[in-house]
């Protein structure tokens, strides 16, 4: 017992320093376990250019819509396979002029599907048409 008049109690105190260590120790179990992803999708604005030089003579326009379909010199081909328009670059090609081969430009729509484009290139390459071009919309 304590018989003591007037004795000092200590004061209860919090001791901060344990509770200090469990949240760092909790801050890094969460940076670790995080699991940090770069954004998967991107938005892609069309690219812009300015031009003055017309179009060349030995140019064969490819354009692909955005349901897949694709247009060769005006002639639709709705949903073709590579083959196909292979074989439609090359008749496209074998009615110009002989010497230099005819540039192919492809005119894509902005929501056409990238496969799309890539089966229109292949085609070309097929029909060995090595040069290429993409078309632009103006930066006006």
């Amino acid at each position: 017992m304590n018989f003591r008049r007037g004795s000092g109690r200590d004061e209860p105190e919090i001791n901060l320093i344990p509770f200090i260590d469990v949240l760092l120790v909790i801050i890094i179990f969460l940076m670790m376990t995080t699991t940090y992803n770069k954004v998967a999708g991107i938005e892609i604005d069309l690219p812009t250019a300015s031009t003055t030089n017309p179009t060349p003579p030995d140019e064969i326009a490819v354009s692909v819509t955005a349901n897949g379909t694709v247009v060769i010199d005006g002639q639709s081909m709705a949903k073709p396979g590579v083959e196909a328009v292979a074989a439609a670059l090359k008749s496209a090609a074998g009615k110009r002029a002989a010497g230099k081969p005819p540039v192919v430009s492809i005119n894509a729509d902005a929501k056409a599907t990238h496969q799309s484009v890539i089966d229109v290139m292949q085609a070309a390459h097929q029909a060995d048409l090595t040069q290429i071009s993409f078309t632009t919309r103006s930066g006006s």
